[in-house]
């Protein structure tokens, strides 16, 4: 049993390792046609899938009998494609008949791809895309063979665009960020934050929001930032009093805003980039005020929250100092500088990622203190681990692949475009409610990129119909396919920081929801102002930048309960209150909301006016 486990892990890493290798071949020197391209791809996750997750239990990297037979077979399903490459190639799409080897190995590979998912990411997944592919053959009326062809013979489904997404973009982000956190730059990260914030009040959750969109951007998933920063931050929060639920939450809602960060945006940038037609840096402006708000709020939460309660920061002899990091580690910045240096110079995005993999060893080796992180067995550990972690976004793409395959074949995106137009009976904003809605509900149990590209293909229509911009209807897309991993019931970055910090599901859910309130308002003022999203004069924007501001520093105080000193329960729904009108662009608004702001301040200042009196009266006279 133990040559047959060792034996298990040198095939893992051996697949892994060819894995990583034909990427990072593809971004150097092109890739083949884009079927056979996405078929290798799938076929490595696959396999992988199989060896690394056990049909049930726990322990990984254990593969039974059958996870084996089933890798054999996803290597026949997927080589298919290629040996029968010219036949695929000659063939009238819908019009010529399938063969017999179609249909069996066109059926094995969906139901593959089920099995993996369900193995790796869960079973959300597989039932949403199995409840799509029911719709297809019941409601939808389509016809099996030309739903079979779909899927499994073209680039529309299973090897569509979500698997495309994966192969190309983020496949090479998710090594660039294997490699970062092997060389040592997770701490430089950690350090940088602990001496910027960490002696303030409530310190180790500010660190915890700096980190986490530091982290995030690169990372690309919520729950690998989780458990990446919340080992380190939710303790250390715990430590210093804040509730289980709440620091769970925090590195929750953080770890999830780090895909709306600029300037990687977990590779979802890209992607919206191809799907608009525009540039990577229009995309990431339209990204920067939304991205700023978001973490703002949550930084602002913690802040008020921890002075509601009375916490310190850490010690600042328990910390690092600032000039000491940067002069230690600051040069492991630079793999970010040159992915944006690239980026900027408009080199694509998977030569950039290649570009950034090769500065982090080049930044490794430039000093000795990181070069101790430079050795061989590392740098490979950080290919494998790249390529282990690509996993589950290559299968949830697939599975993905399969929903979009259904849209198109059936026009059940036209008829969602009909029933949101006729429930809403044409109101944008009830449309805007149905689409956030359904957002989070297909959103949940996916990683962002394919939850945003199911989206596109569903929700996006809508919207357009009603005459939202474009942009705005992207990015609306893009806020709720990410918010569904801090939504209950099926919330994955809420469930991560539970097993760290051991708080129940719903109180951790709630107070991250209450956290990342601003995230599911944001969406809504951007479509009715897109000012927000850097679309105006620089007036104009630089106005409504400053109010919304503000509207997110009331909101984060109405919420927490405390300005100055504790809020009253009137002042705290007239702070809410003001948030919604300051975060909508608009001069009346604008003129309301600074006008409930300034009396609600005036009446909390003067209330801790008198109760620094009362203390200063109490300690004079004992």
């Amino acid at each position: 049993m133990l040559y047959w486990l060792r034996g298990a892990k040198y095939v893992i890493s051996i697949v892994a390792l060819s894995m990583v290798s034909y990427h990072i071949y593809t971004a150097l020197f092109g890739a083949p046609d884009a079927l056979t391209f996405r078929a290798v791809h799938v076929a490595f996750a696959l396999v992988l899938a199989f060896l690394i997750f056990p049909s049930r239990g726990l322990e990984l990297d254990k593969p039974d009998v059958s996870g084996v037979l089933l890798a054999a077979l996803s290597v026949v399903a997927c080589g298919y494609i290629l040996w029968a490459q010219e036949y695929i190639d000659n063939r009238m799409m819908m019009v010529d008949d399938l063969r017999g080897e179609d249909w069996v190995l066109g059926s094995l590979m969906v139901v593959l791809l089920l099995e993996a998912t369900r193995r790796a990411v869960g079973l959300a997944l597989p039932i949403t895309a199995g409840a799509f592919l029911l719709y297809a053959v019941t409601i939808g009326n389509a016809d099996t063979a030309q739903l079979m062809e779909q899927l499994y013979l073209g680039t529309e489904g299973i090897f569509g665009i979500p698997v495309s997404v994966s192969a190309t973009y983020v496949m090479l982000f998710i090594l660039f960020g294997a490699m970062v956190e092997r060389t040592g730059t997770g701490r430089l990260f950690m350090d940088f934050a602990m001496a910027i914030a960490g002696h303030t009040a409530g310190g180790p959750a500010k660190v915890a929001c700096i980190t986490s969109g530091m982290f995030g951007t690169i990372s690309g998933s919520a729950v690998a930032n989780v458990m990446t920063t919340g080992t380190f931050t939710i303790p250390l929060m715990k430590r210093i009093g804040y509730p289980p639920a709440f620091a769970g939450a925090v590195e929750a809602v953080a770890s999830t805003g780090g895909q709306i960060m600029p300037p990687i945006m977990g590779a979802v940038a890209f992607v919206m980039a191809d799907f608009l037609g525009i540039s990577y840096m229009t995309v990431i402006g339209y990204a920067l005020i939304p991205a700023v708000l978001y973490f703002l709020a949550v930084f602002m939460c913690v802040h008020f929250e921890a002075r509601r309660l009375g916490m310190r920061g850490l010690p600042k002899a328990d910390l690092p100092r600032l000039l000491d990091v940067l002069k230690e580690r600051g040069h492991m910045f630079l793999p970010l500088v040159v992915i944006c240096a690239f980026l900027f110079m408009g080199y694509s995005a998977p030569y950039s990622a290649l570009a950034g993999i090769a500065s982090v060893l080049i930044s490794a080796a430039l000093r000795k203190n990181t070069r101790v992180e430079l050795t061989p067995k590392n740098v490979v550990e950080g290919f494998i681990a790249g390529a282990r972690n690509t996993v589950t976004v290559a299968l949830a793409c697939g599975c993905a692949g399969i929903v979009i395959g259904v849209i198109s074949l059936t026009g059940l995106g036209i008829d969602f475009t009909s029933l949101v137009l006729k429930v809403s009976q044409d109101t944008l904003i009830m449309a805007l409610v149905l689409t956030m809605c359904a957002g989070i509900i297909l959103g949940m149990g996916l990683p962002t990129t394919p939850a945003y590209v199911v989206q596109v293909s569903l929700l996006v229509p809508a919207l357009a119909k009603l005459g939202v911009a474009l942009e705005a209807a992207h990015m609306f897309a893009l806020y709720f396919a990410i918010l569904s991993a801090i939504t209950p019931p099926v919330a994955l970055a809420v469930y991560a920081a539970n097993g760290i910090s051991g708080a129940k599901l719903w109180e951790t859910g709630v107070a991250a929801v209450k956290l990342g309130a601003t995230g599911y308002i944001v969406p809504f003022m951007f479509v009715f102002g897109p000012s927000l999203l850097l679309i105006g004069t620089p007036m104009t924007i630089a106005t409504t930048a400053v109010t919304a501001i503000i509207g997110v520093v009331c909101l984060s105080s109405g919420l927490a309960g405390f300005l100055v000193a504790p809020l009253q329960w009137w002042q705290r729904i007239s702070l809410v209150g003001a948030a919604l009108v300051l975060i909508k662009p608009g001069l009346t608004t604008d003129l309301i909301g600074i006008a409930i702001v300034a009396f609600v301040f005036a009446t909390n200042f003067a209330l801790k006016k008198r109760e620094d009196a009362a203390a200063s009266a109490g300690l004079s006279n004992p």
